[in-house]
């Protein structure tokens, strides 16, 4: 009988190919995977983010961010520090702003003035205000008040109003500048009940308070964070508050509907944005956070002791805010014929 020669074993060959596929199956899962996980960004924020504020500090602008910004620093897990970029009203930071990279470290106050003004008066500007921003959502809104010296004849707006038509171009009314919000909407309220008032412009909302509490000017409307402390030492009188309803901090003084002009309203609004292009993960967080802040109890109170009234909005109903404003006051700047160019 024939001996038969060893040969191969097959099954263990097979064993031994079984093994090593599996082995480079592991192998290759692994690399996918890592391959992945650096894909993945990293989870946003990774470092501090820079707020810009278009005006110089101190003022009711940088005291909302900077209020805003230390909530919001503690919930992102990131600083988020206020960076001062004042001029041209408010277009140098709003510039800085639209040409910094979408990334979310840079963001910034854009108010009514850059929003909704300053297309309407300016030729050319550094920025698209329908184009350059991310909108992220609201700040908050300063109520107007109209307020005059306290020796005034007028003790009410229709008082007021009497004077003026007596002799048009006669009474004064001061503003913090040239299309600034307090000029705007003394011209609403000019339009609205058909005076001629005297316009005086100020470099700046706290030389114009100084001169009505001095008397070199007769009326003006102003904000009321600004104007709070002068009111309540009895330096300037306050004829009406330009809200739809009475203010908390000034029971006493009537709404301009009731004091006879109905449909008057007018407020100082900032919102925050960033550069257009924000990824919406980094939108929807900073909107996350933002919103956060301004319900915190104590920023809340903080805040609305000082006039401001927190609007907190998602970035659509901002954004449908800002169109809105635009188209209001626009036409406001176009009929009193406002042009910065």
């Amino acid at each position: 009988m024939a001996t038969r020669k060893p040969g191969p074993d097959f099954r263990r060959d097979t064993m031994t190919q079984r093994i090593a596929l599996r082995l480079f199956a592991v192998l290759f899962a692994a690399t996918l995977l890592a391959g992945a996980a650096q894909a993945q960004p990293a989870a946003y924020p990774q470092q501090p983010l820079k707020w810009v504020v278009p005006y110089a500090p101190g003022g009711t602008t940088d005291v909302i961010a900077r209020q805003l910004a230390v909530r919001m620093g503690q919930t992102l897990g990131q600083s988020v520090i206020a960076d001062n970029k004042p001029g041209a009203a408010s277009i140098i930071g709003a510039t800085f702003i639209a040409r910094s990279a979408p990334d979310g470290y840079t963001v910034g106050t854009a108010d009514s003035g850059t929003l909704a003004f300053n297309p309407a008066m300016y030729a050319s500007l550094g920025y698209d205000a329908g184009k350059d921003f991310s909108l992220i959502g609201g700040l908050g809104r300063m109520p107007l008040v109209l307020a005059v010296h306290p020796l005034f004849p007028a003790k009410d707006v229709q008082e007021f109003l009497a004077l003026v038509r007596k002799s048009p171009g006669a009474v004064s009314s001061a503003s913090a500048g040239s299309g600034s919000p307090l000029h705007v909407a003394l011209e609403l309220f000019k339009q609205q009940t058909r005076t001629d008032i005297l316009h005086v412009a100020y470099k700046g909302a706290a030389p114009a308070l100084q001169d009505l509490m001095a008397g070199q000017v007769n009326s003006m409307f102003v904000d009321l964070p600004a104007s709070l402390s002068m009111i309540k030492a009895g330096k300037i009188r306050v004829l009406a508050v330009a809200t739809p309803q009475r203010l908390a901090l000034l029971p006493d003084v009537p709404t301009m509907a009731e004091a006879g002009v109905p449909g008057y309203q007018a407020y100082a609004w900032q919102g925050l944005v960033g550069p257009a292009g924000l990824p919406t993960p980094v939108l929807e967080r900073l909107n996350k956070e933002l919103v956060a802040a301004l319900s915190h109890a104590q920023t809340r109170a903080r805040l609305q002791e000082i006039g401001i009234e927190p609007m907190p909005m998602a970035p659509q109903q901002f954004a449908d805010f800002v169109h809105d404003e635009q188209k209001r006051w626009s036409g406001v700047i176009e009929a009193a014929n406002i042009r910065l160019d």
